[in-house]
């Protein structure tokens, strides 16, 4: 029997949402970030290096996505709402960038003296991030989410 079957201790506390919504909204949160810090145009170069029309739309959906999403999965706010756009650039992401690359994300080439080296990441942390976000919308926040304490909201978290 799993611990928090056996004691109830993640499903009375509530904490089975959180470790979820932290590690989404902060991993969306920072990949916006840093496609900020880079510059959007670096990345609006990249989408248009990929074929994707409207490139600077898109640039800045997506930066925009990753960070107010983010941001929502993290409060646990509005998470089902944010979860679709979300999930859009988790898919056109696998689709566009790391379906050529198979699944795994992580491929070690080689180690050297100045590292690890490592090949071109695959779909597989984006299939995370699409389960995790799943999870949450058909499991709800949690009740350690803005949502619980956000008028008009519907009951339907366990």
């Amino acid at each position: 029997m799993p611990f928090a079957d056996r004691y109830g201790f993640l499903r009375a506390w509530g904490l089975w949402a959180l470790p979820l919504r932290l590690i989404v909204g902060f991993g969306f949160m920072q990949h916006g970030y840093a496609k900020l810090l880079r510059g959007p145009e670096s990345f609006i170069h990249i989408l248009h290096a990929l074929g994707m029309p409207f490139a600077e739309l898109l640039a800045w959906a997506t930066i925009l996505v990753e960070l107010l999403g983010g941001l929502a999965v993290m409060t646990g706010l509005f998470v089902p709402l944010a979860a679709i756009p979300m999930a859009m650039v988790l898919l056109v992401a696998i689709v566009t960038v790391h379906l050529p690359n198979g699944f795994s994300s992580i491929k070690l080439l080689s180690v050297t003296a100045t590292g690890a080296h490592f090949g071109q990441p695959g779909y597989e942390t984006d299939l995370l991030y699409l389960a995790a976000l799943g999870a949450l919308v058909l499991g709800g926040s949690g009740p350690w989410s803005l949502d619980r304490i956000r008028p008009g909201r519907r009951n339907h978290t366990p």
